[in-house]
Protein backbone atom coordinates (compact mmCIF):
# COMPACT_ATOMS: atom_id res chain seq x y z
CA UNK A 1 0.00 0.00 0.00
CA UNK A 2 1.48 3.51 -0.95
CA UNK A 3 0.19 5.15 2.14
CA UNK A 4 2.63 2.58 4.05
CA UNK A 5 5.48 3.11 2.10
CA UNK A 6 6.68 6.12 3.66
CA UNK A 7 6.33 4.45 7.50
CA UNK A 8 8.48 1.94 6.50
CA UNK A 9 11.81 3.97 6.89
CA UNK A 10 10.62 4.82 10.25
CA UNK A 11 11.11 2.51 14.14
CA UNK A 12 8.47 0.08 13.75
CA UNK A 13 7.00 1.51 17.12
CA UNK A 14 7.21 5.30 15.87
CA UNK A 15 5.45 3.92 12.44
CA UNK A 16 2.64 2.16 14.83
CA UNK A 17 2.04 5.46 16.53
CA UNK A 18 1.84 7.69 13.82
CA UNK A 19 -0.57 5.21 11.79
CA UNK A 20 -2.97 5.18 14.69
CA UNK A 21 -2.59 8.96 14.71
CA UNK A 22 -3.45 9.11 10.91
CA UNK A 23 -6.44 6.70 11.63
CA UNK A 24 -7.73 8.57 14.50
CA UNK A 25 -7.48 12.15 12.21
CA UNK A 26 -8.89 10.44 9.24
CA UNK A 27 -12.19 8.86 11.17
CA UNK A 28 -12.45 12.79 12.45
CA UNK A 29 -12.37 14.62 9.10
CA UNK A 30 -14.69 11.95 8.04
CA UNK A 31 -16.92 13.17 10.53
CA UNK A 32 -16.31 16.97 9.81
CA UNK A 33 -17.08 16.78 6.19
CA UNK A 34 -20.68 14.74 6.33
CA UNK A 35 -23.24 16.76 4.88
CA UNK A 36 -25.61 16.93 7.97
CA UNK A 37 -26.10 18.84 10.46
CA UNK A 38 -23.30 20.04 13.48
CA UNK A 39 -25.65 18.52 15.86
CA UNK A 40 -25.78 15.10 14.23
CA UNK A 41 -21.87 15.13 13.87
CA UNK A 42 -20.97 15.70 17.23
CA UNK A 43 -23.60 12.63 17.70
CA UNK A 44 -22.02 10.67 15.38
CA UNK A 45 -18.38 11.82 16.74
CA UNK A 46 -19.98 10.39 20.00
CA UNK A 47 -21.21 7.17 18.66
CA UNK A 48 -17.56 6.26 17.34
CA UNK A 49 -15.91 6.85 20.15
CA UNK A 50 -18.64 4.21 22.03
CA UNK A 51 -17.72 1.78 18.30
CA UNK A 52 -16.54 -1.40 18.52
CA UNK A 53 -15.58 -1.47 14.98
CA UNK A 54 -13.33 1.55 15.47
CA UNK A 55 -12.07 1.07 18.38
CA UNK A 56 -10.56 -2.36 16.78
CA UNK A 57 -10.01 -1.33 13.81
CA UNK A 58 -7.79 1.51 15.37
CA UNK A 59 -6.39 -1.25 17.83
CA UNK A 60 -5.49 -3.70 14.41
CA UNK A 61 -4.29 -1.03 12.49
CA UNK A 62 -6.99 -1.50 10.16
CA UNK A 63 -7.74 1.21 7.45
CA UNK A 64 -11.54 1.47 8.08
CA UNK A 65 -11.56 4.86 8.70
CA UNK A 66 -9.49 6.15 5.89
CA UNK A 67 -12.03 3.84 4.16
CA UNK A 68 -14.68 5.78 5.70
CA UNK A 69 -13.50 9.00 4.82
CA UNK A 70 -13.05 8.32 0.98
CA UNK A 71 -16.73 7.74 1.12
CA UNK A 72 -17.63 10.77 3.06
CA UNK A 73 -15.83 12.75 0.82
CA UNK A 74 -18.04 10.76 -2.19
CA UNK A 75 -20.92 11.48 -0.24
CA UNK A 76 -20.38 15.41 0.09
CA UNK A 77 -19.20 16.04 -3.00
CA UNK A 78 -21.02 13.45 -5.21
CA UNK A 79 -22.14 15.59 -7.59
CA UNK A 80 -18.15 16.88 -8.42
CA UNK A 81 -16.62 14.38 -10.65
CA UNK A 82 -13.11 14.88 -9.86
CA UNK A 83 -13.70 14.39 -5.38
CA UNK A 84 -16.22 11.79 -5.92
CA UNK A 85 -13.98 9.95 -8.97
CA UNK A 86 -10.36 10.56 -6.95
CA UNK A 87 -12.49 9.46 -3.34
CA UNK A 88 -13.86 6.59 -5.17
CA UNK A 89 -10.39 5.41 -7.06
CA UNK A 90 -8.60 6.16 -3.65
CA UNK A 91 -11.32 3.42 -1.62
CA UNK A 92 -10.96 1.22 -4.36
CA UNK A 93 -6.78 0.76 -3.88
CA UNK A 94 -7.36 0.39 -0.22
CA UNK A 95 -10.24 -2.14 -0.44
CA UNK A 96 -11.70 -3.29 -3.86
CA UNK A 97 -14.99 -3.55 -2.60
CA UNK A 98 -15.86 0.43 -2.99
CA UNK A 99 -15.42 -0.24 -6.57
CA UNK A 100 -19.09 -0.91 -7.03
CA UNK A 101 -19.43 3.23 -7.11
CA UNK A 102 -17.97 3.28 -10.77
CA UNK A 103 -20.92 1.15 -11.56
CA UNK A 104 -22.71 3.35 -9.64
CA UNK A 105 -21.73 6.67 -10.77
CA UNK A 106 -22.42 5.45 -14.65
CA UNK A 107 -26.33 4.24 -13.92
CA UNK A 108 -26.74 7.44 -11.67
CA UNK A 109 -25.27 9.65 -14.83
CA UNK A 110 -22.11 10.69 -13.49
CA UNK A 111 -20.31 9.02 -15.77
CA UNK A 112 -17.28 11.73 -15.86
CA UNK A 113 -16.67 10.69 -12.36
CA UNK A 114 -16.43 7.59 -13.10
CA UNK A 115 -13.83 8.13 -15.84
CA UNK A 116 -11.75 10.32 -13.78
CA UNK A 117 -11.88 7.84 -11.06
CA UNK A 118 -10.67 4.76 -13.46
CA UNK A 119 -7.98 7.04 -14.17
CA UNK A 120 -6.87 8.20 -10.77
CA UNK A 121 -6.97 4.36 -10.22
CA UNK A 122 -4.80 3.29 -13.26
CA UNK A 123 -2.19 6.09 -11.51
CA UNK A 124 -2.34 4.49 -8.37
CA UNK A 125 -1.78 0.96 -10.08
CA UNK A 126 1.10 2.29 -11.94
CA UNK A 127 2.64 4.08 -8.82
CA UNK A 128 2.29 0.79 -7.06
CA UNK A 129 3.89 -1.21 -9.27
CA UNK A 130 6.74 1.01 -9.50
CA UNK A 131 7.12 1.00 -5.71
CA UNK A 132 6.51 -3.29 -4.93
CA UNK A 133 7.42 -4.49 -8.01
CA UNK A 134 5.01 -6.18 -10.84
CA UNK A 135 4.94 -9.54 -8.80
CA UNK A 136 3.42 -7.83 -5.97
CA UNK A 137 0.21 -8.13 -7.78
CA UNK A 138 0.63 -11.74 -8.15
CA UNK A 139 1.03 -11.94 -4.34
CA UNK A 140 -1.87 -10.05 -3.80
CA UNK A 141 -4.12 -12.21 -5.68
CA UNK A 142 -2.38 -14.71 -3.81
CA UNK A 143 -3.32 -13.19 -0.99
CA UNK A 144 -7.13 -12.77 -1.61
CA UNK A 145 -7.55 -15.70 -2.84
CA UNK A 146 -6.39 -17.35 0.62
CA UNK A 147 -8.40 -15.19 2.58
CA UNK A 148 -11.61 -15.07 0.20
CA UNK A 149 -12.95 -17.91 1.93
CA UNK A 150 -16.59 -16.65 3.67
CA UNK A 151 -17.44 -19.94 5.11
CA UNK A 152 -14.30 -21.84 6.29
CA UNK A 153 -12.96 -18.64 7.89
CA UNK A 154 -13.39 -18.45 11.44
CA UNK A 155 -14.43 -15.80 13.35
CA UNK A 156 -15.94 -13.88 10.24
CA UNK A 157 -19.75 -12.97 10.59
CA UNK A 158 -20.65 -13.72 6.78
CA UNK A 159 -24.72 -15.36 6.81
CA UNK A 160 -22.86 -18.26 5.37
CA UNK A 161 -20.13 -18.54 8.07
CA UNK A 162 -22.76 -18.49 10.57
CA UNK A 163 -25.54 -20.73 8.97
CA UNK A 164 -22.34 -23.04 8.92
CA UNK A 165 -21.89 -22.67 12.44
CA UNK A 166 -25.19 -23.33 13.39
CA UNK A 167 -25.26 -26.52 12.24
CA UNK A 168 -26.10 -26.34 8.65
CA UNK A 169 -23.87 -28.44 6.17
CA UNK A 170 -21.14 -26.77 3.86
CA UNK A 171 -23.53 -26.59 0.58
CA UNK A 172 -26.30 -25.38 2.57
CA UNK A 173 -24.28 -22.37 3.85
CA UNK A 174 -22.78 -21.78 0.81
CA UNK A 175 -26.45 -21.49 -0.43
CA UNK A 176 -27.38 -19.14 2.41
CA UNK A 177 -24.37 -16.91 1.37
CA UNK A 178 -24.86 -16.93 -2.42
CA UNK A 179 -28.52 -15.72 -1.70
CA UNK A 180 -27.75 -12.99 0.48
CA UNK A 181 -25.09 -11.49 -2.72
CA UNK A 182 -27.84 -11.79 -5.30
CA UNK A 183 -30.37 -10.20 -2.32
CA UNK A 184 -28.31 -7.51 -1.64
CA UNK A 185 -27.57 -6.58 -5.43
CA UNK A 186 -30.92 -6.79 -5.99
CA UNK A 187 -31.51 -4.22 -3.03
CA UNK A 188 -28.95 -2.21 -4.49
CA UNK A 189 -30.11 -2.26 -8.08
CA UNK A 190 -33.28 -1.67 -7.27
CA UNK A 191 -32.20 1.37 -5.14
CA UNK A 192 -29.87 3.20 -7.58
CA UNK A 193 -32.73 2.77 -10.29
CA UNK A 194 -35.96 4.35 -7.73
CA UNK A 195 -33.77 5.99 -5.10
CA UNK A 196 -32.68 9.56 -4.61
CA UNK A 197 -29.42 9.63 -5.40
CA UNK A 198 -27.46 9.89 -1.36
CA UNK A 199 -29.67 6.96 -0.37
CA UNK A 200 -28.68 4.75 -3.26
CA UNK A 201 -24.96 6.04 -2.79
CA UNK A 202 -25.42 4.81 0.51
CA UNK A 203 -27.17 1.70 -0.14
CA UNK A 204 -23.49 1.10 -2.22
CA UNK A 205 -21.97 1.65 0.94
CA UNK A 206 -23.31 -0.70 2.84
CA UNK A 207 -23.44 -3.11 -0.15
CA UNK A 208 -19.55 -3.30 -0.05
CA UNK A 209 -18.97 -4.33 3.15
CA UNK A 210 -22.41 -6.57 3.34
CA UNK A 211 -21.25 -8.63 -0.26
CA UNK A 212 -17.18 -8.81 0.68
CA UNK A 213 -15.99 -12.65 0.84
CA UNK A 214 -14.99 -11.88 4.60
CA UNK A 215 -17.11 -9.90 6.81
CA UNK A 216 -14.88 -8.72 9.86
CA UNK A 217 -16.60 -7.03 13.01
CA UNK A 218 -14.24 -3.83 12.06
CA UNK A 219 -16.34 -3.44 9.06
CA UNK A 220 -19.51 -2.20 10.44
CA UNK A 221 -17.79 1.00 11.29
CA UNK A 222 -19.08 2.11 7.28
CA UNK A 223 -22.63 2.22 8.36
CA UNK A 224 -21.73 5.37 10.50
CA UNK A 225 -22.36 7.05 7.35
CA UNK A 226 -26.05 5.87 6.53
CA UNK A 227 -26.97 6.66 10.12
CA UNK A 228 -26.18 10.10 10.10
CA UNK A 229 -28.67 10.35 6.92
CA UNK A 230 -31.24 8.25 8.75
CA UNK A 231 -30.84 10.80 11.53
CA UNK A 232 -30.39 14.36 9.56
CA UNK A 233 -34.13 12.53 7.40
CA UNK A 234 -35.70 12.24 11.41
CA UNK A 235 -35.33 8.54 11.87
CA UNK A 236 -34.01 8.76 15.53
CA UNK A 237 -34.51 5.13 15.60
CA UNK A 238 -31.30 4.77 13.77
CA UNK A 239 -29.16 5.56 17.02
CA UNK A 240 -29.95 1.79 17.82
CA UNK A 241 -28.16 0.62 14.79
CA UNK A 242 -24.31 1.79 16.24
CA UNK A 243 -24.87 0.85 19.43
CA UNK A 244 -25.42 -3.11 18.74
CA UNK A 245 -21.74 -3.45 18.37
CA UNK A 246 -20.77 -0.69 20.38
CA UNK A 247 -18.21 -1.31 23.65
CA UNK A 248 -21.02 -1.38 25.31
CA UNK A 249 -22.82 -4.21 23.96
CA UNK A 250 -19.84 -6.29 22.48
CA UNK A 251 -19.08 -9.83 24.35
CA UNK A 252 -22.89 -9.98 24.76
CA UNK A 253 -24.56 -9.77 21.78
CA UNK A 254 -25.44 -12.93 19.28
CA UNK A 255 -22.79 -12.85 16.13
CA UNK A 256 -25.87 -12.91 13.55
CA UNK A 257 -26.17 -8.66 14.96
CA UNK A 258 -23.40 -8.09 12.37
CA UNK A 259 -25.39 -8.65 9.07
CA UNK A 260 -28.65 -7.75 10.55
CA UNK A 261 -27.35 -4.85 11.24
CA UNK A 262 -26.07 -4.31 7.74
CA UNK A 263 -29.84 -5.58 6.33
CA UNK A 264 -31.61 -3.08 8.64
CA UNK A 265 -29.41 -0.35 7.80
CA UNK A 266 -29.60 -1.06 3.83
CA UNK A 267 -33.38 -1.30 4.12
CA UNK A 268 -33.72 1.56 6.27
CA UNK A 269 -32.05 3.52 3.73
CA UNK A 270 -33.53 2.22 0.79
CA UNK A 271 -36.91 2.92 2.43
CA UNK A 272 -36.17 6.73 3.15
CA UNK A 273 -34.60 7.20 -0.24
CA UNK A 274 -37.89 5.67 -2.05
CA UNK A 275 -39.79 8.98 -0.08
CA UNK A 276 -37.28 11.27 -1.86
CA UNK A 277 -37.53 9.68 -5.21
CA UNK A 278 -34.66 9.30 -7.75
CA UNK A 279 -34.89 12.77 -8.66
CA UNK A 280 -35.09 14.76 -5.54
CA UNK A 281 -32.06 17.65 -5.33
CA UNK A 282 -28.79 16.81 -2.84
CA UNK A 283 -29.36 18.72 0.08
CA UNK A 284 -26.85 20.79 0.67
CA UNK A 285 -26.35 21.92 4.41
CA UNK A 286 -24.36 25.26 5.25
CA UNK A 287 -20.67 25.27 4.95
CA UNK A 288 -18.89 27.01 8.11
CA UNK A 289 -15.12 26.98 9.15
CA UNK A 290 -13.42 23.64 8.13
CA UNK A 291 -16.15 22.80 5.92
CA UNK A 292 -15.74 25.84 3.63
CA UNK A 293 -12.07 25.50 3.83
CA UNK A 294 -12.43 21.86 2.35
CA UNK A 295 -15.36 23.11 -0.03
CA UNK A 296 -12.93 25.46 -1.66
Amino acid sequence: MLLAAPLSVLDPAIAAWVFTGILVVTFAAAVAILPVSPTIRWGILLLGGLSWPLVYAIKLGQVGPILLLTFAIGWRWMDRPWRLGAATAVGTAIKIQPALLFGWAVVTGRRRAAVLGLAVFAVLAVLATIVAGPSSWVDQATLLARVSKPIDTPHNFTPGRLAFEAGLDRTAAWAVQIANWALVGAVVLWATLRCAPVASYLAVVVASQLISPILWDHYALMLLLPVAWLLSRGQRWAVIIPLLTSVIAVGSIPPITYPLAYWITLLAVVREGRRQGPHEPLPRQPLAGTDAILAG
